[in-house]
Parts: structure tokens; sequence; C-alpha cells
């Protein structure tokens, strides 16, 4: 006998973050999530200051064999004069009965809700937390922030209805696709660059809020095209920020200006799924924390989280510049991959940068729609 339970209790919200690692016991491409981490989004994040969403458990016999969050993003609606919800969180036992339930679910909060044109999804709040559903790649783990899931989840989604919105794209670099003809085109259009008075400087982690600053001002400006964007209020930016520094190294965060005006940035981060891919059930406690202190200097790959630059300045080359300024110190340091995304399929100004610097695609991910 099937169940559905909205979660209430803290001893649900405990159920409702640890269930993916019984699902994923035996999946060695499996990274948990570190659970302060996980608590925190759900709970205490700006995002509940002025939108909402409830998770849902599903049971089968007394046992979990699934969940899904039903997400109401009103300044998503409110930018795009919609009445759109969201779900996310979905995890799910091989079982299509089970899958439809907890989106017929997830729709009915939202249909209660006031919502009266779609549902998309799997999307953690918006594109500017963790999104899409892994469809090509399920040979290697993910990097740090980005999801994973078991490669029945696609025929899972497609089987309640929902269908593609758009694909996000994964490219990954690695020490034997990076070679000396596209670091000279790189050289040559930053001199390119330097004519027009943009120049490509390091981020000034001494004077980090500052810059941060004027980071929030391009990261809003330079995504405000792409699919399912939502801008960030300056509390929901600087939380992120906070998070960041913590592992943010300068010598992979570069600002592309003209004339101290700041036009685009690109940013990356040590993937430290090597590290939390060793953590058990993503518990900080009382030894995950000497894991993730001291396994740091061992971590050989980043993520290239961000890459913007402002319109105006697009078409000139600095995508490829912040791209490959980003690449050759992961080279510089001896690093030995990279993965920068995702990226949006058309995209096509972001995606030939990447190509141009050799980059591979090698994961995608799907968000997928339905009119509820």
């Amino acid at each position: 006998m099937k169940t559905i339970i909205p979660v209430k209790s803290k001893k649900e919200l405990k159920a409702f973050i640890d269930f993916p690692h019984d699902l994923y016991a035996h999946d060695p491409n499996y990274v948990p999530e570190l659970f302060i981490a996980q608590k925190d989004l759900l709970t205490t994040h700006p995002f509940h200051k002025h939108s909402s969403l409830q998770c849902f458990l599903l049971y089968d016999e007394g046992k979990i064999t699934g969940r899904i969050a039903a997400i109401l993003n009103n300044s998503h609606n409110i930018m795009n004069n919609a009445s759109d919800g969201f779900f996310g969180f979905f995890d799910c036992i091989n079982d299509q009965s089970s899958a439809l339930l907890l989106l017929q679910t997830a729709e009915k909060w939202l249909k209660d809700k006031g919502v009266k044109n779609n549902i998309m999804g799997p999307v953690n709040f918006s594109t500017n937390e963790s999104c899409g559903l892994l469809i090509e790649g399920f040979d290697s783990p993910p990097v740090v922030m980005m999801p994973y899931n078991a490669s029945y989840y696609p025929a899972l989604l497609e089987g309640t209805g929902l269908r593609k919105k758009v694909d996000l794209i994964a490219w990954r670099f690695t020490g034997d696709n990076y070679d000396d003809r596209s670091v000279k085109l790189m050289d040559r259009l930053e001199e390119r660059l330097k004519r027009n008075e943009i120049t490509i400087r390091k981020i000034n982690m001494k004077n980090f809020k500052q810059e941060a600053d004027g980071l929030r001002e391009i990261y809003n400006k330079a995504w405000d095209k792409n699919t399912g964007f939502v801008p960030l209020n300056d509390e929901e930016f600087d939380y992120q920020a906070k998070d960041l520094k913590l592992v943010l190294d300068p010598d992979f965060c570069f600002i592309a200006e003209q004339n101290g005006k700041l036009v685009g940035f690109g940013a990356a981060i040590p993937d430290m799924n090597q590290i939390q891919i060793k953590i058990r059930k993503g518990r900080l406690f009382p030894t995950g924390i000497f894991k993730l202190l001291f396994g740091k200097k061992k971590v050989k790959g980043i993520r290239i989280l961000l890459l913007g630059v402002i319109d105006g300045y697009r078409k000139m080359g600095i995508e490829a510049c912040l791209y490959g300024n980003i690449i050759k110190s992961y080279r510089a340091k001896g690093f030995e991959y990279a993965e920068a995304g995702w990226t949006l399929e058309h995209n096509d100004l972001v995606n030939n940068a990447i190509i141009a610097i050799k980059g591979d695609p090698y994961k995608k991910y799907r968000i997928y729609e339905k009119a509820i």
C-alpha cells in the first residue's frame, strides 16, 4: 500500500534528506550531499522569505520509496509574468506508479497554491541552485554542486507526461585535450581586448566584499536571458558568496573590466566531491570534517561554476579569455581535469568559446515541463 505524506517534523525532514543514501547505497558514482547544507537549504535559505515549498515522502509497506518537493518560486513568476511551479529533490525507486504518485502530489500542492500554467523540474528552487536530470554521462561521479541520478530516471519522468524543456551541457577538459594552439588563440584575443581597454584580472580576495558587490550586478545582468533564470536578491547573493569564499582560489576567479567597469567574470571552485564521496551519509561529524579539511589539498579537479559577460560586451572574445585563463591556472597547478558547466544547449556564443579551447561535452542534463 503506497502512502504519501507531507514532511512536517524534524524526524521526517531527516528521513527526506537521507533517503538517497539508501537508494544509492551500491552506486559507486553517488556523492552524498552534506546533511547540514541540505537542512539549511530546506529550512533557512533566503529563498524561504519570498517563496515556499513542501517536501513529500512516499512510503510503501512502511518503507520510504520516494521523495519530492513542490516549489513555488514567486520571484520566477513575478519576473516572467507567469503562473508556474517547480518540482525538485526528486528521488524514487524504479517504479512508474511511484513516480506518477509523487508528481501528481506535487502538482496538486501547486494547484492549491494557485499555479495555473506549468510544472517544471527537477529544479531545486531555481536555476541558481542544483537543477536538471542527468540523461547522458552515467559512467562517472558528478562534480561539486552538480546533480546525479540513476539511469532509469528519464523514463520514469517521461512516463508521467513530462517533456523536454531544455538541455544543459557539462564540458570536460583534461590534460591531453588542451593544446598550445588554443593557448595562442586566447593570447591573441586578450591582446585585441586590451586595444579596447578591456583587461582580465584575478579577483582581489583582500577586498572581497566590494568585489562581490560588483559581481552581483554582473551576475544578474549576464544571465538574465537564460532559460529559467531568476535574479538573486542581495541576501541570496551574499548567502552564496559567503559559502563560495570558503573554497574560492583567486587563481580560478577572473574579472573582465573596461576602465574600472566590471563587464564579465568567470569563477571555478575545487571539485570537493572528490572528498565528499567518501563522507558517509554526508555527516561531517565525528570524522567527516577531517576528511573534508585534510582532503582539500588532494583535490585534482575544478568546476567552472560561473561565467558571464554583460550585454554589449559579448562576441568580443571575453568568454574564451575567461575560460582560457582558468584552464591555464588549473594546468599550471597540476590539476588533472576541469568541468565547465552547465551551459544551455542553445547558447552558441558560450558553447563555441568552450569548443575553441577543446572542451568535451561529456554529460547532459534535462529540465522537463508539462501543463497542469
